[in-house]
């Protein structure tokens, strides 16, 4: 990062459809199995580190190949979940009904289980993690990689997702669940890799898990989401972790979402030395300006959102250069590295985003990546 602006991106990709096969069949407990789905795994996650690396991505991802989404897939690796839980609807989708059922008629909304907490949170298997440690690792390996991150569910998204029907309140939910993702994110720094902490809550969570509170309300919440978190990350390197936090990765008003400027000091207390987050959609493009008043603190970088992950817009190199400069002329140019918003794949088989025009979109980043280089170091 001292003579270049770097790029990266949230984590998850486009599966191939056998692999979302077996994952969807995996979560209705049908027969998979396991020796194929492993192999599918492994070349899908080979193929994908590949197209990263043809696309010019600095800091690669595994595409989170083998999980159904971000953050229930930790019910195959942790006791205490079962059955099925209602939807948490964003409060901004309910206040426009026919776009929302539009939305959902048209594919918009994903289907899959969502278990409730109805018994002891504890580590089930650590199995499933290195598989996808050993699969990343050698997909690595053959790109040419030294290096990639590997993304993990946060207490609070975790929380948000998969709701409390077992624990006498929602902090100590929180407690168990930091307890047991302690264990998963010192096995992916312990394995080499860069870890990525994905907490939405701590954005998304104002329109769901806590839609009846008000904004003060909210923000004072996600306090005990923060400590949580950073239960779960003692000991960890601080430069060795990266923090994504967002609004919902959906096309909608989002006119609820709480302003950048009220969550950062917040966010900004968790011991991660990267933050990641929506810098480029409509809703959020503008909160670049938040880094002029409230300084980032030393040793501290940002994964901006220069990609917006909910359009098939192909943003031009010279308005992704544009993106980037702005930040570096606020934090430093050493400080910046150049992400999208969120995954492209958040969930196996759904995503806005055509896969054709993922990797078009991963291609401009980068050459837009390089024009800002060549602005910042002229």
């Amino acid at each position: 990062m001292t003579d270049r602006i770097l790029t990266t991106h949230v984590g998850s990709l486009p599966r191939p459809k056998d692999v979302s096969d077996m994952l969807f069949a995996r979560a209705a407990e049908q027969p998979v199995d396991a020796a194929a789905f492993e192999a599918a795994v492994s070349r899908a996650v080979t193929d994908v580190v590949a197209r990263q690396r043809t696309a010019g991505v600095d800091v690669p991802s595994d595409g989170e190949m083998s999980k159904i989404s971000y953050a229930t897939y930790i019910s195959e690796r942790l006791t205490g979940f079962s059955g099925d839980s209602p939807r948490r609807i964003p409060a901004d989708l309910l206040q426009v009904p026919r776009y929302m059922e539009r939305l959902a008629k048209g594919g918009g909304t994903p289907g899959y289980k969502r278990p409730c907490c109805t018994g002891e949170i504890k580590v089930r298997t650590m199995a499933p993690l290195e598989s996808d440690i050993a699969h990343f690792k050698s997909a690595l390996k053959a790109s040419g990689y030294a290096n990639g991150f590997m993304n993990a569910a946060a207490p609070g998204v975790i929380a948000l997702f998969q709701p409390n029907a077992h624990y006498a309140n929602d902090d100590d939910y929180l407690e168990a669940l930091a307890a047991a993702m302690k264990v998963e994110f010192e096995a992916i720094v312990a394995a080499g890799l860069i870890l990525q902490v994905d907490s939405p809550d701590l954005a998304l969570g104002r329109q769901t898990m806590y839609a009846d509170s008000t904004e003060d309300a909210f923000v004072k919440r996600i306090a005990f989401h923060v400590e949580a978190l950073n239960h779960a990350l003692a000991g960890i390197a601080a430069e060795k972790v990266r923090l994504h936090l967002c609004w919902g990765n959906y096309e909608g008003p989002h006119t609820m979402d709480v302003p950048m400027r009220r969550l950062l000091p917040e966010v900004l207390k968790i011991n991660a030395g990267m933050l990641s987050f929506e810098g480029a959609n409509p809703r959020h493009a503008h909160e670049w300006a938040v880094f002029k008043e409230i300084k980032l603190p030393e040793g501290k970088k940002i994964i901006p959102g220069i990609l917006d992950s909910s359009t098939n817009y192909v943003e031009h190199p010279d308005l992704v250069a544009e993106r980037i400069v702005r930040y570096a002329d606020v934090v430093g140019r050493e400080r910046v590295i150049a992400g999208s918003d969120c995954g492209f794949s958040t969930f196996a088989g759904f995503g806005v985003v055509d896969p054709d025009i993922v990797w078009m979109k991963l291609a401009s980043l980068t050459e837009g990546a390089a024009r800002a280089t060549r602005l910042l170091w002229r």
